[in-house]
């Protein structure tokens, strides 16, 4: 147990240093950075005290401490992974309703443009 919980204590770590660092270079906005931070900073904390997964162990029933651990941060993961795939669905519907008014605009463009060569012409 004591070697899983140090590998999530060092792979908690590695996670805010990549996190940070990809927000430092702008690899990754700040909105969306945040919940990497907070999901690697809840397994540190679950990594470094044993009491709560002792709580969380008899409170699902789990008869093993470490799959206890590997089930809540499964699920943290999949919220985190969840709130990813919204913000994707929404930039989505954004980036389809742009180039909609894109093409609304050229259409407008190019019939002002036959307009006028119509005008100078006759």
């Amino acid at each position: 147990m004591a070697r899983l919980l140090g590998a999530l204590s060092v792979f908690s770590l590695a996670m805010m240093v990549i996190v940070l660092a990809s927000v430092r270079r702008a690899h990754i906005r700040v909105e969306y950075s945040v919940s990497w931070l907070l999901a690697s900073a809840l397994l540190l904390a679950l990594s470094f005290s044993q009491f709560p997964l002792n709580r969380v162990e008899t409170f699902l029933g789990v008869p093993d401490a470490p799959a206890a651990l590997l089930m809540i941060a499964g699920c943290i993961f999949v919220v985190v992974l969840y709130r990813s795939s919204l913000h994707i669905s929404n930039l989505k519907d954004s980036n389809i309703a742009l180039a909609q008014r894109v093409a609304i605009l050229e259409y407008r463009l190019e019939s002002l443009d036959e307009k006028i060569k119509t005008a100078s012409a006759g």
